[in-house]
This record gives C-alpha cells, structure tokens and sequence, in this order.
C-alpha cells in the first residue's frame, strides 16, 4: 500500500550547458525593468556576466544591480526593498550561490510591502506572507541547496541570538529555474566541496525521511548516483564539464527532495550551528554526515527498523559498487565511505570550523530533527557533536 503523500509544485526547469544565453530572451514576457541579484563579485566579473548584460541590452532590458555579500539578513533584504523603493520591477533574477537565491526570492516576495522580511518569518514573525510577489528567475551558479526549485528563503541572523529561518509560501516557487552547468567551473574547491556534501546531506537525509515517497524516493537515487559518480571528481577537477553537469543536476534534484520529503538531524543542526556562528551551511553538513549516520544505524539496528535499514542497505550496494553482500557489510561499508568521504575532501572538524563546545548544550536545545528515521536523544545529539569536534 502507497502511503499518503503531497508533491509541491517546481519551476519551468532549463538544464543545458550555455543556457544562461536564453535568459534575456525569457524577460520580454515579464517586461523590461529587472531587479538583478548577485553575490559579492565573482559572476560579475565573469564572462558570462558580460555577456548576459550585453544582450539584455539589445532587448532593452533595464535593470537595477544588487549585490548580497553573505548569507541573508533580514536588514539585508530590507535594505534591497527600500533601495529599489517604490519603482516599478517587472522581473526578479538572481544569479548565483545558494544564499544569492534566497536573497532574491526574499526580495521578489517583500517589494511593495510596508513591513520587515522578519515580519513573516516562520517562528520569528507575527505575520504571514500572503504569497504575492514579483515574478523570480533563479539562476544558481553553485551545486548545493537547491534553492532554485523550492518554495522557502532562509534568512539568517549570526550570533548569541542568530536564528535561521524561512520566509515560506507555495507562491514563492521561481517560474523559471535556469541550471546552466558551466557557471559552476569557477567555484572554488572549498566551495564546490562543502555546496557538494550539502547536496549530498539533502539527497540522503530526504531519501531516509520518514515523509519520504515513491517520487522523492526515484528522484534522490538519481542525485545519489550523480553525487557517486562526481563529488569527488569535481573537487579534484574543478574544470571537469560532464562532473559539474552531474553535481548541477545532483543539487536540483535534492531541492525537489527537501521540499517534499523534509530533512533529518544534519540539517537540523546546520540550522542550530550556523545560526550562531559564521560557518558555511555545506561544511557543517559534510563534517556531521558521518557521524550521525552512525548513530542512525545503530539506533535503527536496536529498534530492528527493517524498513530504514533497507534503504541503508541499498545506499552501501549504491557507494561501495556492490551488487551483493551481508546487510552489515553494505551498511556499516556506506558509514565508513561517508567517513573517508569527509577526510578525502578535506572538510575540518567543527571546532576549526569555529563552533565552540561550550555551546553544545544549546545548540542541541535547538536542533530540530522530526523527519530523520530514527529519534535521538540529546546524549545521542551530543555524541555526534563531540566525535565531529576535532
């Protein structure tokens, strides 16, 4: 028997090497006043911004620059909405990294609205958005989170009283998402690693969900295949075009899983961590995957969770290249790959980092975990961080 599930809705999709060279064409159906949304400097001193801002000027466009220098504030995206004031956007873009994207869908869903993005922030605002906006083009030039394709914006205060938290409306799904491969060749290393393990973390973790469904289920073994076959690569061959194609569509299909099937404890605590301290979400993922599956596997081996184990069992055949073997031998083989994993790509543990295990306590009190397979306990949570610490 199928158990009952719902699917969100997701944008018209391009995927295709180059096709950030159809994005001009795609505005004249919302008009010609543009709100561009970008990071800090790297696609606009590319080529391809070049390019793209040449013939948005043979079609007229016209277009206000803003730039988003880190993960989004809600001073931030208040501070772009009154820029802009009260003129008139027809279009919304935003081109590049996984916080870029969420700065724009914050910015097409707050303008011409009197109040602070916080406002409508879930479990920090008194209001709820009421799904109006600007039309919103995502154009991510990472492989990550998957922002292009979901409904949310998280937006982040850093510090002893930092939050993340997501400015959330079905309506605020872009209409296009634009997934064009070659603008991820010029990410960094530490970058394409850590966006990679967070994509990685998404796949796994919505594949294991306890809201998990035959169609997120289809569509993270295909990401999960993408990410065996060029995770790795991709950090070692940073120009690698058919690597960063698998990697592009491995961070597209886990925003469609996360927005359908939820996350687990990873996720839970890259919300806790990065809210208080300036890590990158990726990283903190990456550096915690291994270990909490540990604790996953254990706990569902104790409860004699055949179901879960099962999909366990499935992702060591998928990472070890095995069509056969003992159930411990895949399972326990995919938690050992998900350690080498970590040490392979270089990824630090949490207190070089920056976390602080003085604040452990703390950011288990916050860490949410409702969808993972299994419920830990807080010693089980804390398990986790010490054996990630160093």
């Amino acid at each position: 028997m199928v158990k009952p599930f719902q699917f969100a809705r997701i944008p018209s999709i391009r995927f295709k090497n180059g096709v950030i060279a159809g994005l001009p064409g795609l505005t004249g159906f919302y008009g010609k006043k543009l709100v561009i949304v970008t990071g800090k400097s790297s696609f606009i001193i590319s080529n391809q911004a070049e390019k793209l801002f040449s013939d948005l000027k043979k079609v007229s466009a016209d277009w206000r620059l803003i730039s988003i220098p880190g993960e989004p504030s809600p001073e931030m995206i208040d501070n772009a909405v009154q820029l802009i004031g009260g003129e008139k956007v027809d279009l919304v873009i935003a081109i590049g990294g996984g916080s870029v994207l969420d700065a724009g869908k914050a910015i097409s869903a707050m303008l011409y609205k009197p109040d602070s993005v916080k406002e409508y922030l879930e479990f920090a605002g008194t209001k709820e958005h009421p799904g109006t906006k600007v039309p919103f083009i995502a154009v991510p030039t990472t492989s990550g989170t998957g922002s292009e394709v979901t409904k949310n914006a998280v937006i982040s205060k850093i510090g002893a009283d930092g939050f993340k938290r997501s400015l959330r409306h079905d309506n605020l799904v872009p209409e296009i998402a634009i997934i064009d491969p070659e603008l991820t060749l010029n990410c960094p290393e530490d970058i394409t690693a850590a966006s990679g393990m967070d994509c990685f973390t998404q796949l796994t973790e919505s594949y294991l969900s306890v809201k998990s469904n035959p169609y997120t289920d289809a569509l993270a073994i295909e990401g999960l295949k993408a990410i065996k076959s060029s995770l790795v690569r991709v950090c070692k061959e940073g120009s690698n075009i058919e690597a960063r194609a698998e990697m592009s569509f491995a961070a597209l299909t886990s925003g469609i899983c996360l927005a359908n099937a939820g996350l687990g404890t990873v996720h839970g605590f890259a919300s806790s961590i990065g809210a208080r301290y300036d890590v990158p979400h990726g990283l903190i993922c990456g550096t915690l995957m291994s270990a909490a599956n540990d604790l996953n596997v254990r706990n569902l081996r104790k409860n004699q969770d055949i179901s879960a184990l099962e999909k366990y069992k499935f992702l060591g055949k998928l990472f070890l290249d095995k069509k056969e073997g003992s159930d411990d031998y895949l399972i326990d083989g995919f938690i050992e790959y998900l350690y080498r994993l970590s040490e392979e790509i270089r990824l630090p543990g949490l207190k070089t980092a920056g976390a602080d295990e003085s604040d452990f306590e703390l950011i288990i009190k916050n860490t949410e975990c409702k969808n993972n397979p299994v419920k830990l306990s807080n010693e089980e949570l804390l398990e986790i961080l010490q054996k990630r610490y160093f």
